[in-house]
Parts: C-alpha cells; sequence; structure tokens
C-alpha cells in the first residue's frame, strides 16, 4: 500500500493486514526512529493490537540508520513471513524497492561523507566528471546530496556513475523487473493532496508534536533531524522563531514531500492506483475492487 504522505494509504493498509491476517511492514524512513511518535505518524497502541506491526521504533533518533540497514532488517523480516502474505505500507520509495527489487546498495563511509559534505560543490563536480566526462548525465549535479553519494562511492569503490548504471542488476532495477512477487496498490488523493497534508500536519501539532520536539531535540541525531516537522520545529522549540512561522515552514516542507513522493510512486509501472473520493467507504470499496477482494 503505497503513496504519497497524508494519502489515506495506512488506513487501507491497516484494513487489509486484518482481513488477511498478516503482517504489517512499515516502509518510512522516519518510523525506525524510536520516541519520534506523533510526527512520523505512528501506528497508535489500539492499531498494533489489531495487526502485528514491524520496521517501525528499530533504533534511538541519536543513531543513524541508513537504507542498507533498512533492507538488512526488511530481508530478515520477510524472510520470517516466507508462508505468509505480508502488507507492506508507506511513502518512502526507496525503501520500498529496496525490498521488492534488485537493489545491492553500494558501500558508505561515515567519514568519507563527513568530508565530502564540507566539500565546497564545485569541488565535488569537478572530481566527479574528471572520472566520468558522462557523469551528468546519471547524476542531478544540481542536487548537493547526489554528488556527495556518488563521489563518496567513487572514493570507496572507484565505480563511477556510468559504471554502475551499466550492470545487469541496475537495468533490471531501472526497468522495474522485481526480485520478488508482489502486488502493489498506490493511493493518491489528487487536488486533495495539499488540504489532506495541512490538516494532519495541523492535526499533528493539536495532539503535541511541538511537545515531542521540544523533548527530542538534544537527541535527534543528523538524520532524525531532517524528518519533515521536527526540521521546522526545532527552531521553534530552540525559541528562534515563533510557532506560526514554524508551522508555515512545516506545512510547506509537507506539502512538498508529498509531491515530491507522488512523483516517485508515479513512475512506477507496477503499481495500481485506487481512485480518490472523500467518501471513506468509497475509497475502500474502490480499493477492494482493485484487489479483486469481496467487501
Amino acid at each position: 500500500m503505497l503513496g504519497p504522505t497524508a494519502s489515506g494509504k495506512s488506513a487501507f493498509a491497516l484494513d487489509l493486514a486484518e482481513r488477511l491476517d498478516a503482517p504489517l511492514l512499515s516502509v518510512d524512513s522516519m518510523q525506525v526512529y524510536r520516541h519520534m511518535n506523533i510526527g512520523t505518524a505512528k501506528p497508535s497502541a489500539a492499531d498494533r493490537q489489531r495487526v502485528e506491526h514491524r520496521l517501525i521504533d528499530l533504533v534511538d533518533p541519536e543513531q543513524e540508520f541508513s537504507l542498507a540497514d533498512f533492507q538488512r532488517a526488511g530481508e530478515e523480516v520477510l524472510a520470517e513471513f516466507v508462508d505468509r502474505p505480508v502488507v507492506i505500507c508507506g511513502g518512502s520509495g526507496l525503501y520500498f524497492r529496496s525490498l521488492v527489487d534488485p537493489m545491492t546498495l553500494a558501500p558508505s563511509d561515515p567519514a568519507v561523507r563527513a568530508h565530502l559534505e564540507a566539500t565546497p560543490l564545485p569541488d565535488l563536480v569537478a572530481e566527479l566528471v574528471g572520472a566520468d566526462a558522462e557523469a551528468a548525465r546519471h547524476v542531478d549535479m544540481a542536487n548537493p546530496h547526489r554528488v556527495v553519494r556518488a563521489v563518496e562511492v567513487w572514493r570507496i569503490s572507484g565505480r563511477t556513475p556510468s559504471e554502475r548504471v551499466a550492470t545487469p542488476e541496475y537495468r533490471a532495477w531501472a526497468a522495474f523487473e522485481p526480485k520478488r512477487r508482489f502486488v502493489a496498490v498506490g493511493v493518491d488523493p489528487g487536488e486533495a493532496l495539499a488540504r489532506r497534508a495541512t490538516e494532519r500536519f495541523d492535526g499533528m501539532l493539536a495532539a503535541g508534536l511541538l511537545v515531542e520536539v521540544s523533548g527530542l531535540q538534544h537527541r535527534l541525531g543528523r538524520t532524525a533531524s531532517q524528518a519533515v516537522g521536527y526540521k521546522e520545529l526545532l527552531p521553534v522549540a530552540r525559541g528562534e522563531i515563533d510557532i506560526t512561522e514554524g508551522r508555515r515552514a512545516a506545512v510547506s516542507a509537507t506539502v512538498a514531500l508529498a509531491k515530491r513522493q507522488r512523483t516517485f510512486f508515479r513512475k512506477d509501472p507496477r503499481i495500481r492506483w485506487v481512485e480518490w473520493h472523500d467518501d471513506r467507504a468509497k475509497r475502500f470499496a474502490r480499493l477492494w475492487s482493485s484487489l479483486g477482494i469481496t467487501p
């Protein structure tokens, strides 16, 4: 069950997992952190009693938890349920693909990464292009994160972007050829996306998100501190800006995230999309119909 944040996919996934007597695996890059509950929209205690949830609350917020760490944890969980259906739900597209598609992740080194992040972007671009004249065809040179990662892989492994995309595994990944069988359903509220994302964030504020952020402000590591909502409210917790400014920034970031997630998932031709309807019963009827399940 896939889709952008605030699309309502979690409610679908919970009902589906209950019907199938299946565990629910979260593919959310921030739900892996303990104590970050409100801002990551973690399932409630009641929901966890209804359905077994996995791949949440794996590490403390001070720790780094990479995509490679998630992939290893996810493969271990899937191995436990090899003879049972599993419902995967979330909005982190690469985390989802790391479990269903061929994806051997390139090595990483925190020391190398830290050094590169402190290096001016033009210097990194020059190094990458010097090693691979075609690098710009495969790496967004205007995206510092992408450039840093490409140079990191080059320095550690000696493999250029052009060499990496020439492998059979990468070609299979780019062609959406999975390593395991699955059925994917996407939920997209269309024009209601921005409104729903705004309403959801305001609901989080009402539920105590600022208090949660304030209590965690000295515990959030490099990755956890970048979580949407937390990043924008940290200055509020420190008294640097007021809540009105923090909310405005957080809403804008939440809507932008939802749109990026939608764009990512829409590129995957394997996903069946459920037509949105504001009426919950009609949405669920369309879901069951898309899966061939009798309501």
